[in-house]
């Protein structure tokens, strides 16, 4: 008895070894596909019940999630092809309604949820911190509300989260920074608060953030200059304040920097141009930097964009950016530059520049020449504003080598000589600034080619001869400026033809004689009108009646007195 006793506990032990043995090499498929189907089972049920919270789905995408077809094959989802789990979650640009059920954090193989470019709301389920497998999380441009999960941080994988564009609010999680793997965090315009965490520092595998249009506040922490790999950092339109840390300038990976309309303050340092050898853009207006601006910024041969507008930059602009063959951008506006006889000599630096679109160096101190290069700029320039400076000489002949120019701001400096019967063959010119010079000479006729103008102002320079006829080919102009010259003549009735003018007509203070034709009355959508300090004569048309926008009416003391009478 004892020996069959023991024989039953042995053949016992082998039949368990045996079966563990069938297990391994692949037998038993009953009992596995069982345990598969019961996974399987609960990926469906998580879906349906996401489904469930969709209540509007345009393009019906949905659809395909009944029991009827097989879950990997409904739209939007991808099953891994061994174990048939839900992998990943797409839905993006759909066009759907409603909000992510909490279910979602059941789908625990999940890898991705890409659901950009829809209209969800409520909030982002803390269920999601469940999900230990998520690399992605994109949920940009959506209605999203409430806090960030802090519990995001369970989801150690995470490479990608982007959530700009939605209706978050309160602070960023400070739990973000043990996201060890995270290298996008994008959650620009949303309405968070508070201050930048300084834990965002330990996440050395940070590449792009992304923090752009919100209501973020205090100085940005010196741990941001940890972040070696860091290639993106996009701060604008928030209001940080104190010293912008100057670390992050030897962040030898940064790509673009961009911290527009904040509060901060700070310098470029001098090796600026060696210490980001990959640098395409900085974009720093709207703040309170100073100093000078670095010469080594010669060698930032990768440069798009520089915009440094709104600041206290000083002294003269000594960068030579004849390297920086893809510059597109340059803004230096509203700043202290200048000061000397040849300030604008690197303006003929950036003939080599063939993408240059934007040059504005408007309100500084620059003056000295204009310099004729202006004319051997790209031709993809659109953009020329050089006005509230010192600039002296004159408008070069070759600016109508501009042909894609769309604005023109030279008001403001200290011109003389004519106006060039060339601007006529800007054919894209929008707006013409020249006020505020000592331009003489007449006004050509080849202005009334510009058929797509907007804004033309002359006002305040020597300028004589008659008002061109022509100008009543400018039938979309909003705006005339032509007071304080010297203008003879009468007004040409196809003055009154432009049904457009609105902002503003001014011909004051000139030399003008006759009557005002009643044709004047067809400015039915003029808000200013200053003709005073004129020469005219006869009565004010009863038409002018018919003027009923206007706000500001200027005619002269004594024409004053006919209106009384006449209207």
């Amino acid at each position: 008895m004892k020996f069959e006793s023991s024989n039953c506990s042995f053949s016992s032990v082998a039949t368990i070894f045996w079966c563990a043995s069938l297990l391994l090499v692949g037998w038993f498929p009953t009992l596995v596909t069982g345990i598969r189907i019961k996974g399987h089972e609960s990926d469906e049920e998580a879906l349906l019940a996401i489904k469930s919270q969709i209540n509007h789905d345009p393009f019906g995408v949905t659809k395909s999630w009944n029991r009827s077809v097989a879950m990997c094959r409904w739209h939007g989802i991808t099953c891994a092809p061994r174990h048939q789990r839900v992998t990943k979650l797409n839905l993006s640009q759909k066009g759907l309604r409603g909000s992510l059920s909490p279910y979602v954090g059941n789908l625990s193989f999940l890898r991705f949820i890409i659901l950009q470019d829809n209209n969800f709301h409520g909030v982002i389920p803390p269920e999601i911190g469940r999900l230990p497998r998520l690399e992605t999380l994109s949920l940009y441009n959506n209605s999203f509300g409430g806090r960030i999960p802090p519990n995001l941080t369970h989801c150690s994988n995470l490479i990608l989260f982007r959530a700009s564009s939605n209706k978050l609010i309160g602070n960023i999680p400070v739990e973000l920074g043990k996201l060890v793997k995270l290298e996008n965090l994008e959650i620009a315009h949303n309405n968070l608060t508070g201050h930048l965490p300084t834990s965002l520092g330990n996440v050395s595998t940070l590449q792009d953030i992304n923090l752009e249009g919100n209501y973020l506040e205090g100085g940005l922490q010196v741990t941001l200059g940890f972040l070696k790999r860091l290639a993106v950092l996009k701060l604008d339109t928030n209001n940080f304040s104190g010293v912008f840390p100057p670390s992050i300038f030897n962040l030898s990976s940064l790509r673009l920097l961009s911290l527009v309309d904040n509060q901060l303050s700070g310098s470029l340092p001098f090796s600026l141009g060696y210490s980001l050898p990959n640098l395409s853009g900085i974009y720093i207006g709207g703040n309170y930097f100073s100093g000078t601006l670095p010469v080594s910024l010669s060698n930032a041969s990768k440069l798009q964009g520089f915009d440094i507008s709104y600041n206290h930059f000083s002294g003269s602009v000594s960068i030579s950016f004849g390297n920086a063959h893809n510059l597109t951008w340059l803004n230096m506006e509203s700043n202290d530059l200048g000061g000397g006889t040849t300030d604008l000599d690197f303006i003929t630096t950036m003939t080599n520049c063939s993408k240059l679109e934007v040059i504005s160096l408007a309100a500084n101190k620059f003056s000295g020449l204009l310099p004729n290069s202006i004319a051997n700029l790209s031709i993809s320039l659109q953009q020329l504003s050089l006005g509230e400076n010192h600039i002296t000489g004159s408008i070069p002949l070759g600016i109508a080598n501009l042909v894609n120019l769309i604005g023109i701001g030279l008001a403001e400096n200290r011109l003389t000589g004519t106006i060039p019967d060339s601007l006529g063959m800007l054919k894209k010119l929008q707006t013409l600034y020249l006020g505020g010079n000592t331009l003489t000479g007449t006004i050509p006729a080849s202005v009334g080619n510009l058929s797509v103008l907007t804004r033309m102002t002359l006002e305040e320079n020597l300028l004589e001869g008659s008002i061109p006829a022509e100008f009543g080919r400018c039938q979309i102009l909003i705006m005339m400026a032509l007071g304080s010259n010297k203008l003879t003549g009468s007004v040409p009735k196809e003055i009154f033809s432009i049904p457009t003018l609105s902002i503003a007509l001014d011909l004051s203070d000139n030399l003008l004689i006759g009557s005002i034709p009643s044709d004047i009355g067809n400015l039915v959508n003029l808000v200013y009108l200053n003709i005073s300090n004129n020469n005219f004569s006869g009565h004010i048309p009863a038409a002018l009646s018919g003027c009923t926008t206007l706000e500001t009416l200027s005619l002269g003391r004594i024409i004053l007195m006919e209106v009384s009478q006449t209207l």
